[in-house]
């Protein structure tokens, strides 16, 4: 590679970042649609692989998940809604506890004044909220429909997903040859081998992590419902949304489900019972779902997606969130072949 065409790279990286920059407000629902045209692609591939034209396997996959996405939810949305009005109420208790049980203890072990007029008033500020709130549906919709611009334009973007999905998903085959077009013939074997690898990656990650984590979701929910929490649904939801991170969704899960249980039952048994649901979740997924959804191919370590993840947000916003982990999952493969290539040069082996 020649020094004008380093050059050439570098500001043509520059003017796609500043591009994603100033174009960040339209580009979430484009995003978003070619997340879900790259998890749906496989899906396609293999009906195409049982003789099935494109165009219909596509709507035949399209059709499926949207059944299931508008059935779940259908289903889960009022008993998250439910739920969230139940923790409103029981939220002066929850910070009656946090303020005289667990403050207290912890001031003391870290030998640190207690603060009682501040804590009254968050206290007095949490208990004014969820009084005048009434519940999340109502509170998120009265704050989206005072401006009817706003409104408009969160449901353009609801509408463009779907519609923009198909298409991508429809054509995702023939704009990859399109980009493969794109790529010198001298470089094509090494951007073949690193595109692959990138793919291996950043497809683990994205549908293997993804079904861990509505897995995960699913048997923090249903364990908790059988031993009567309240808040199962909205507990087991959040532990296996952010189960991503290793042990962040069972610590988180497994500390809020710990409190909601000695708020509503107040002994020790129910305690065991959470520890229970949360033990047989970290060992399905160790055993069961991370093996057979995930396996060793991820290759992004967990401080990596965090760090990702904030720096995305951090730069760019909702847009640098969405752009993170295929971005990580590029740098990871790029880092990777770059380490090779070292131990393979002379410069490796001078000092010996």
């Amino acid at each position: 590679m020649t020094e004008s065409n380093k050059w050439m790279g570098i500001a043509g990286l520059v003017i796609v970042c500043i591009l994603i920059y100033l174009l960040s407000p339209i580009l979430t629902p484009f995003l978003v649609a070619a997340v879900l045209a790259y998890i749906s692609d496989p899906l396609v591939d293999i009906l195409e692989g049982h003789k099935f034209p494109r165009t219909i396997a596509v709507v035949t996959v399209f059709t499926g998940l949207t059944l299931i996405a508008v059935i779940s939810l259908l289903v889960l949305i009022p008993m998250v809604e439910r739920q969230i009005d139940v923790f409103a109420q029981k939220l002066p208790t929850y910070i009656n506890l946090i303020q005289y049980n667990v403050l207290p203890k912890l001031t003391q072990l870290l030998g640190i004044n207690e603060k009682d007029a501040l804590q009254f008033d968050l206290k007095s500020s949490l208990q004014t909220y969820w009084g005048t709130a009434g519940g999340f549906t109502q509170s998120a919709l009265s704050s989206v429909t005072r401006s009817g611009l706003a409104f408009a334009a969160l449901l353009a973007n609801l509408l463009l997903i779907p519609v923009v999905t198909f298409y991508l998903l429809r054509d995702w085959d023939h704009i990859i040859n399109r980009i493969n077009e794109l790529v010198p013939r001298r470089s094509q074997t090494v951007v073949a081998r690193l595109a692959k690898e990138s793919d291996e990656v950043l497809g683990s990650f994205l549908r293997g992590q993804m079904l861990v984590m509505l897995a995960l979701a699913a048997i923090y929910s249903i364990g908790l419902s059988i031993i009567g929490l309240d808040l199962a649904v909205l507990i087991g939801l959040t532990a296996g949304l952010i189960s991503f991170v290793p042990y962040l969704g069972f610590i988180v899960g497994i500390l809020f489900a710990g409190i909601a249980a000695i708020v509503q039952y107040q002994d020790v048994i129910h305690l065991g019972y959470v520890a229970i649901v949360f033990g047989l979740g970290q060992a399905v997924e160790g055993m069961l779902l991370t093996p057979l959804l995930v396996g060793d191919r991820i290759g992004l370590h967990p401080v990596a997606v965090i760090f990702a993840i904030l720096a995305g947000g951090q730069l760019f916003g909702f847009i640098g969130v969405l752009l993170a982990l295929p971005v990580a999952a590029i740098i990871a493969v790029l880092l990777r072949y770059a380490h090779e290539r070292y131990l393979e040069s002379g410069m490796y082996g001078k000092g010996q």
